[in-house]
């Protein structure tokens, strides 16, 4: 594995793109390093692109430079204490900036309009690019605890099925099982309030308020003895009814409430009356009218994709696992995340993901290929050898930006991987993942039902249907010369 110095790739970084003060905020997810640029103009992508580490860029409503897990928190926590700026956080103006800030308007002006011209020319901001936006900001945050959260509770599935098979025993066992058990559910017993406050942040809400109407989805205090009816269909409410899109949508209205309750209440009472109206009112929007709709939503929702893929088999399986690499590359895969959710939160698994993995796995399968028949182009053998690993073990941007989409065919040939396990897990039926996150290998202790091994089929046909269609049809002929290639 190559070792580099984050620092210095930090500072590379900044050099290519007008340096701190064209930064105006910076996230890091699990691959790369998500920068708002203010003056897009200053940016030298193709500079960018030849720094040492760096796997390739993208531009669409931020500029993302894509690095490799691990690689992208680092270079993005050094940036972060090279400018000055909280990782995840705006860069806002000191109390001694603001005291200018009459004099420089203009400038923050025109800069500002720079970068909307250059967004509405090279990438505009359609409604759709901006929800998908919001619902990457709402979940990249979270998607370290899904792993960790997910993980621990696949061993604690793998260990209590062990002690019913009676295969272990004792008391230590039993107690590591529940403890274990304990720490998962630390995650997804109260998703639903660390969603709300991360909905407000992306909404530019109080962020307390968001956790609190993320809480008030789960009804605590109703009893079956004494519940509150649902005002369409006057059955009982209950719990978590309309899950993490309720939320959503309802930290999305307490945004908007508290904005305009801001205009027009005084500063003197703001702190009073801004957070206990907001709260009241979104609080029994919440209650009576999201959750009824967001439930009838999210379970028709759950049960159109469960009836879809138990009617269209290999043949749904194969058309998920071949178009989700496409879905990466533009960014709409974000939109599955809440879906994910709520297929576990009503159902205990969901069964898109183990689905849509085998595209990274047919990625996987690509680039042996590419190792093999183009072996002799040492730039790109190695920069698959790098992102081989992570690939592997589910992190396929790596080999997206740097590999094969770069070169064309082997892109075609990895979805047509991807579609093949899809295919075989489709055939199968019922195989599902108890977490998001994970993907590639990872997911192996995540699978329910024990039904492991079909999950383990699918990769290992995706692999093989990736290394095939690349290996006859998918190699370009300036793949294989010895001459480097530019990717």
């Amino acid at each position: 594995m190559v070792k580099h110095d984050e620092k210095k790739l930090a500072q590379e970084i900044y050099k290519q793109i007008g340096g701190t003060s064209n930064v105006h905020s910076l996230i890091n997810c699990m691959t790369r390093v998500r920068i708002d640029i203010k003056d897009p103009s200053k940016v030298n992508d193709d500079k960018v692109k030849q720094i040492n580490g760096v796997l390739g860029t993208v531009e669409e409503d931020t500029y993302q430079i894509i690095l490799g897990p691990g690689l992208a928190a680092k270079v993005a926590n050094e940036m972060g204490d090279i400018a000055n700026i909280a990782v995840g956080e705006e860069d806002t103006p000191s109390e001694d900036q603001a005291l200018f800030s009459k004099d420089t308007d203009n400038l923050d002006q025109l800069a500002a309009e720079n970068k909307a011209a250059h967004k509405n020319k090279h990438n505009p901001q359609t409604p759709l690019k901006k929800v998908l936006r919001s619902i990457a900001s709402i979940f990249i945050p979270l998607i370290p605890a899904f792993v960790g959260a997910g993980i621990i509770g696949g061993i604690a599935s793998v260990f209590s099925n062990l002690l019913v098979a009676g295969t272990i025993s004792g008391e230590a066992w039993e107690n590591l099982v529940l403890v274990t058990g304990i720490i998962q559910r630390g995650l997804f017993a109260y998703l639903n309030i660390y969603v709300g406050i991360n909905a407000a942040k992306v909404f530019k809400a109080t962020e307390g308020l968001g956790g609190i109407i993320g809480g008030v989805v789960y009804l605590t205090g109703i009893t079956p003895e004494a519940p509150l009816p649902n005002i369409f269909t006057g059955e009982p409410l209950s719990a978590n009814q309309g899950g993490i899109i309720g939320v959503i949508l309802a930290v999305w209205i307490l945004s908007l409430l508290e904005k305009q309750l801001r205009k027009v209440v005084p500063n003197s009472i703001d702190i009073i009356v801004t957070p206990t109206i907001s709260l009241l009112v979104v609080g029994l929007a919440t209650i009576f009218l999201i959750m009824p709709l967001a439930g009838f939503v999210s379970i028709n929702l759950v049960g159109m994709i469960t009836w879809i893929l138990g009617v269209g088999g290999a043949f749904a399986g194969f058309v998920l696992g071949s178009l989700f690499l496409p879905m990466v590359m533009f960014g709409l895969h974000q939109v599955l995340t809440p879906i994910h959710v709520t297929m576990i939160e009503q159902t205990g698994s969901t069964q898109l993901l183990p689905i849509l993995a085998m595209a990274g796995a047919g990625q996987v399968g690509a680039a042996f290929a590419l190792l093999v028949r183009a072996r002799k182009n040492k730039q790109l053998t190695t920069m698959i050898k790098g992102a081989l690993p992570v690939g592997i073990l589910g992190i396929g941007e790596p080999l997206i930006y740097a590999v094969t989409l770069p070169l064309g065919k082997p892109f075609i040939t990895a979805c047509i991987g991807g579609g093949i396990g899809g295919a075989v897990i489709g055939l199968f039926g019922g195989v599902g993942a108890s977490a998001i996150g994970p993907s590639g290998v990872a997911l192996i202790p995540l699978i329910v039902n024990n039904l492991w091994w079909a999950y383990v089929l699918g990769l290992l046909a995706a692999y093989a249907g990736g290394f095939v269609a690349t290996y006859f049809f998918g190699v370009p002929k300036e793949a294989m010369e010895p001459s480097v290639v530019s990717l």
